[in-house]
């Protein structure tokens, strides 16, 4: 039996990052960037006014004030958008908009309510600084400023910048591709109302969501029969289009023979098992001419949910550059007891909880009655891992608990 640290190395062994792609920058939210972006042009791209208000020269305001106001003579009205250069003489105002260009030797803009919002002569009765509601030329951004950073994640506030710095399209790592391929002949897809000995497809569908939620895009393949001949066609569908496979189903009996036999011929099927409960029965290989990460897990949707939580998410996250890959460890002072098996590493779903008074974490074991039991899991937001030296636990003992948090 392997150890689940010596499991998790032969599998992240195997993490390789897909090939860059250039998309528009409106496709890029989410993904990291795979190049320097460096600006081409200043942001902004010349002197302009912050607010609507009145362009001036602030030296022209010097002592203004309600008793004594400046009065200036309006010479014109500057638009944002404008294109024509204006120049203001020394003693005058320019209306303007907020956006538009600053007319030459105007170093200011007056608010509106600095003033008497006069049309063709204007009272202001406080003045401004130089600079004062002014956006200079570069100010922002420079040219060969760095943009966006090559592996910085592309959020909204990267997606302005790029607009800015003149790029319609951005060289970034895609996401990594899962392909879900869920195998029973008990199965029935959820549209069908199971008859005897027959179970609805729920793992394919919750492995999907699973993959989805660490950053992967996913395809969910059509469900297969215990065929041999059926779940090599199914792989050989997928295999070409996947940077990693899930496939839910038998993994024990003749059933298991079946799936094994078919995807042992597609390559280096590892069936040893893993010194963790639950999933200790799971397989992993690289199959295919391009030796596509596959994995093996049981179609019990609560196994398969932990097993792809503990082996398949840290690939994935790897893959998409996360520098560390798993979640955080807190340690939490157990509620009520738990047991798990010696030899094994244990696993169990928790309600993570923090005191008041102190500040400590807490964790309410979930599912104590059975790791199968999916309302368990809707309810966790933690992960109880028990050594494998440990058979119990007892009540306000420190556990590590891995965080996991609500979907975003």
């Amino acid at each position: 039996m392997r150890s689940v640290d010596e499991q998790l190395e032969r599998i992240m062994a195997t993490a390789v990052r897909p090939a860059p792609v250039r998309v528009a920058i409106s496709e890029a939210h989410g993904l990291r960037c795979a190049e320097e972006v460096v600006s081409s042009r200043p942001l902004p791209g010349f002197d302009q006014a912050a607010i609507d208000g009145y362009a001036v020269r602030s030296v022209d305001l010097h002592g203004a004030s309600e008793a004594e106001p400046v009065s200036l003579p309006v010479v014109g009205e500057i638009p944002a958008g404008s294109r024509q250069p204006l120049r203001l003489q020394p003693g005058q105002a320019v209306r303007v908009m907020a956006g538009a260009p600053l007319p030459t030797l105007a170093d200011a803009v007056v608010p509106i309510a600095n003033t008497d919002g006069g049309t063709a002569r204007l009272c202001v009765h406080r003045g401004v600084p130089s600079a004062a509601f002014v956006r200079r030329i570069g100010e922002d951004v420079q040219p060969g400023d760095v943009a966006v950073r090559r592996d910085a994640v592309i959020g909204a506030a990267q997606v302005a910048l790029l607009a800015a710095a003149g790029r319609d399209k951005v060289l970034v790592h895609p996401k990594p591709r899962v392909s879900v391929i869920s195998v029973g002949d008990e199965l029935v897809d959820l549209a069908r109302t199971p008859g005897a000995g027959q179970v609805a497809d729920v793992c394919s569908h919750a492995l999907t969501a699973a993959a989805r939620e660490a950053g992967a895009e996913t395809a969910r393949a059509a469900l297969v029969r215990c065929d041999a001949r059926d779940v090599t066609a199914a792989m050989q569908d997928r295999l070409p289009f996947s940077d990693v496979i899930v496939v839910c189903g038998a993994v024990s009996g003749n059933a298991g023979a079946e799936v094994h036999a078919a995807l042992g011929e597609l390559g280096d099927l590892d069936t040893t098992r893993v010194a963790m409960h639950p999933g200790s029965t799971q397989a992993f290989g690289r199959l295919g001419p391009d030796s596509v990460p596959t994995f093996l897990f049981p179609s019990y949707p609560a196994t398969a949910l932990l097993l792809f939580e503990v082996m398949v998410r840290p690939l994935l996250r790897l893959a998409i550059g996360r520098p560390d890959p798993y979640r955080r460890l807190v340690p939490a002072r157990l509620t009520s007891p738990v047991t798990s098996l010696l030899g094994r590493r244990g696993y169990l779903r928790g309600r993570l909880l923090r005191e008041q008074a102190t500040g400590d974490y807490l964790v309410q074991p979930l599912g104590t009655s059975g790791t199968h039991l999916l309302s368990s899991v809707t309810e966790a937001n933690g992960l109880i891992m028990l050594p494998e030296d440990v058979t119990e636990a007892t009540v306000d003992e420190l556990v590590s608990v891995a965080f996991l948090p609500a979907p975003a």
